[in-house]
């Protein structure tokens, strides 16, 4: 939550809004509105980081955060989480679905059923699924089919260690799938491939503001991470397409001048200069990092939905992943910076030209 101050007022509101997370997104949510914030506004109650979706309790229950009613209505985890959401003025409400193991279609079928029965067009589906629901093609069908029985928003988002979609080939390929089978269905609390999901239909998406926030660590597991001791901000290299430690960075380019970044944040200032992780540092790679996604928003959104989209979203990542060895060269060192699988795949995906413009899912406006 202390990054909602860093990035709030760095937000393009005609395109996109905030999603809160941790304990107290809900008074944080209730703050904003006080405050008059009028860009969309949700709460993520993360119930997937702690519990495991069942057949039998596919919204597990969590603390009720000192509600208290007779009604016995309230005793669904459910009914009280869409009930503490809207008392902050969320814009919609969000189920607190639990994670959804590979193949687990018990829990996602339950899940799907009581959110179709309650018929209510203001509650977003949270389908928090481990990404080897990606892997096969019959695991696609089903997830494709239940999604579908779900008339109302869907927010898929993703499980698994480091980067998911980057975890087998199929991946990316799947979710593309996915996007241009379900109407109204998008891609939360995840990285880049947020972009790559507006581009192949998604009707809105989020992206992490860190990086514990861009993908689902499954319950019970450890964190992994890479052996790099934490010691500066992840930064995102616009013409690498990644996030890189400013150290790391620093380090890239040692012996030569960093190129300048001229995002509203950096006006020209260098990428080698989030070296540590002050205060000051971490505030302006934050507002760096959501200034220049929002720069690859605005350039999306500005293309006609369907191929056109899915073109420009292609050219960037093509454009990224060809520019490794080149900058590479130019340093002079054994490739300090390498493309993240993820990215391959987003550019080795070819532009589907029968998706035009009239095919495509309405309202793709990232939320």
């Amino acid at each position: 939550m202390a990054r909602l101050w860093q990035v709030r007022d760095h937000l393009d509101t005609r395109l996109g809004g905030l999603v809160l997370c941790g304990n107290d997104a809900v008074s944080k949510a209730m703050e904003l509105s006080r405050q008059g914030f009028t860009a969309p506004l949700l709460v993520d109650p993360e119930a997937y980081t702690s519990h495991v979706a069942t057949e039998e309790a596919p919204f597990p229950r969590a603390e009720d955060g000192g509600f208290s009613f007779d009604d016995p209505l309230f005793d669904d985890p459910l009914q009280m989480s869409l009930y503490r959401q809207r008392s902050a003025g969320v814009t919609a409400a969000i189920t607190p679905t639990g994670y959804i193991q590979a193949e687990d279609s018990d829990a996602l079928l339950a899940a799907a059923r009581q959110v179709r029965a309650l018929n209510d067009p203001s509650v977003i589906f949270a389908v928090p699924v481990d990404v080897g629901w990606l892997r096969e093609d019959d695991s696609v069908r089903q997830l494709t089919g239940a999604l579908n029985l779900v008339k109302g928003p869907k927010a898929l988002m993703l499980g698994g260690q480091m980067d998911p979609l980057g975890r087998f080939p199929q991946a990316v390929g799947n979710l593309r799938r996915i996007l241009s089978s379900v109407q109204d269905v998008a891609l939360m609390r995840t990285d880049l491939a947020v972009f790559g999901a507006l581009a192949h239909g998604a009707s809105f998406g989020s992206y992490g503001a860190s990086s514990t926030l861009r993908h689902i660590v499954p319950p019970g597991q450890p964190a992994q991470s890479s052996k790099a001791v934490m010691r500066a901000p992840h930064v995102l290299f616009p013409e690498l397409m990644g996030f890189f430690m400013g150290s790391k960075i620093a380090d890239g380019f040692a012996a030569v001048d960093s190129p300048p970044c001229h995002c509203l944040v950096c006006e020209g200032d260098g990428l080698d200069r989030f070296t540590s992780m002050l205060g000051e540092h971490q505030r302006q790679a934050a507002a760096h990092n959501v200034e220049v996604m929002g720069s690859w928003l605005r350039q999306l959104m500005a293309e006609e939905p369907g191929y056109e989209r899915q073109s420009r979203w292609h050219q960037l990542c093509r454009a990224a992943v060809d520019y490794y060895p080149v900058l590479n060269a130019s340093l002079e060192q054994k490739q300090p910076f390498k493309p993240h699988a993820q990215l391959k795949r987003w550019a080795s995906l070819v532009p589907d030209v029968s998706f035009t413009s009239s095919e495509a899912p309405a309202g793709q406006r990232i939320r």
